[in-house]
């Protein structure tokens, strides 16, 4: 079985593993793995459409990782001249010593101040989108897991591959598939180094569980992992929760999606929110943590941290955004109550 590393860049390849499993054995990112972004794939008329569908998603989330991928603009904020000026100026000095295509970059940094779409070739944006998201991560690579829906007909699967193949060699990034066989001769299928416990035995085969976007009324969209330290810029809990904290003194040491190991040789975990000194995590969990393959790996991650002596505080991410002095009040006496317990 070859490991995260070994699995191909520049080309499309079918992932021989149920996609939850894959999804799960790569939160939190593998050392060895390269970056990887999700995109749940829709139905397309066209090459071109599905092009425009996967540049679209991977340019949202590159803005919204801003400034993770240009160092030296963290605090820059607002679309003053001044700010515009400045993070062009970051972004062309970063193109210089590091081989990035300095007018995209430059673009890409303006657009992540003022907003708007890029004027630039799909080419360049899909080479420099690729490059971007994999140093937002730290790694030189950048893989796209792309999510296949069930029930794409004939013309749609060829659609589906000819698009994956352009972006694999325009973007020189890795285009894995996983889900339902697309029966295509030009995608091989290939072992995926899965972890030899990555699910509880109750969540194996529930792929059904993380339901796909639906083609008929909802938009492709592409999800990625957080950077360590930061609020996931895609979760609006997350940054609220953020936002509600930073004006509690009591609430300092908190630390956002770290990764803990319990022991040498088992599978890490990322936590959404991590007080390490009261031995607190606080976890926000959206509708897909209903599920039941995600809902067993919750329950499997509880436990470890738990016997490491880790609490565990869980809340839905409605509850989040409709009753956050709730939220607030409780993680803040769970705090209090262990910082006087340790005296």
């Amino acid at each position: 079985m070859p490991s995260w590393a070994e699995l191909p860049i520049g080309q499309v390849v079918r992932l021989d593993a149920d996609p939850d499993a894959v999804a799960l054995a790569l939160d939190p990112l593998p050392d060895d793995a390269p970056a990887v972004v999700t995109y749940f794939a829709a139905e397309e008329r066209s090459v071109a459409d599905l092009a425009a569908s996967v540049l679209r998603e991977l340019d949202k989330a590159a803005i919204a990782l801003f400034p993770a991928w240009l160092p030296g603009a963290e605090g820059v904020e607002g679309a003053s001249g001044v700010n515009v000026a400045a993070v062009q100026a970051l972004a062309l000095r970063r193109a210089s010593v590091t081989g990035h295509f300095g007018p995209f970059l430059a673009e890409l940094a303006r657009r992540a101040l003022t907003g708007g779409p890029s004027a630039l070739a799909p080419e360049v944006r899909a080479a420099g989108l690729v490059r971007v998201l994999a140093d937002s991560f730290g790694r030189a690579r950048l893989a796209v897991l792309v999510r296949v829906p069930d029930g794409l007909g004939a013309a749609s699967r060829e659609v589906l591959v000819a698009g994956c193949e352009w972006l694999a060699h325009r973007g020189r990034a890795g285009v894995w598939l996983a889900g339902p066989p697309l029966h295509d001769d030009r995608v091989r299928t290939i072992a995926t180094p899965l972890p030899t416990n990555p699910l509880p035995a109750a969540a194996v085969g529930a792929r059904e569980a993380v339901p796909l976007p639906a083609t008929a009324d909802r938009a492709p969209a592409v999800a990625y992992p957080p950077v360590a330290g930061r609020p996931h810029p895609g979760s609006a809990s997350e940054r609220a929760l953020e936002a509600a904290l930073s004006a509690r003194a009591w609430a300092g040491g908190r630390a956002w999606n770290q990764t803990y190991r319990p022991g040498p040789l088992d599978v890490p975990i990322r936590v959404d929110l991590l007080w390490e000194r009261e031995r607190c995590v606080v976890e926000i969990d959206g509708p897909d943590h209903r599920a039941p393959a995600k809902f067993a790996a919750d329950r499997q991650r509880d436990v470890l941290l738990q016997l490491d002596g880790y609490a565990v505080l869980r809340f839905p991410d409605a509850q989040v955004m409709t009753d956050m002095d709730t939220v607030v009040r409780q993680i803040g006496q769970f705090l209090r109550n262990r910082r006087r317990a340790e005296g």
